[in-house]
């Protein structure tokens, strides 16, 4: 049996951040739809969802045309099955992830970031999955007492911490 690993590049479009996991149902896209929107009333974003049985079509929904475009090419592009991305614009991931993790079909979530991601993809005869997923660049440094003050500071500017 042959494995082959593939790289598939993920980037947001400007100023969204994405949502990237597995699942194990149809229902799926009408449940995260619910999730997402019972979340965050303001949300813009575009699912899709790889259907891994049956006709095996990238199931598509959302709120914002162009972002269901973008979600639906890279899921077709990422073709792992029960895999989901959903593009948000006007909210964060942390706004709506503990819905998401509530849906019952949820399996897991791989990212949830504003960041260029990598998802190592293997492929089989039987189909594609999911290895692993790069989110960003590699650590730089330590925080210093600057950095401390600089992401306390942004957590309070965003409305995050009092």
């Amino acid at each position: 049996m042959n494995t082959e690993l593939k790289i598939v590049r993920i980037r947001a479009p400007e100023g969204c951040n994405l949502i990237f996991g597995q699942s194990h149902f149809i229902k799926t896209v009408e449940d995260i739809y619910e999730a997402m929107v019972s979340s965050n009333p303001n949300v813009k974003f575009g699912l899709a969802f790889c259907e891994s049985s049956g006709e095996c079509l990238v199931r598509v929904e959302g709120n914002d045309a162009g972002l269901k475009a973008v979600a639906s090419e890279k899921a077709l592009e990422l073709g792992c099955g029960h895999c989901f991305l959903i593009f948000l614009r006007d909210a964060y991931p942390i706004n709506v992830l503990n819905s998401l993790k509530a849906v019952p079909e949820v399996c897991s979530i791989f990212a949830a970031t504003a960041n260029p991601v990598e998802v190592i993809v293997a492929e089989t005869e039987v189909g594609r999955g999911v290895l692993g997923v790069v989110d960003g660049e590699k650590p730089k440094g330590i925080e210093d007492e600057e950095g401390v003050a600089w992401r306390k500071g942004i957590l309070r500017r965003l409305g995050y911490k009092l």
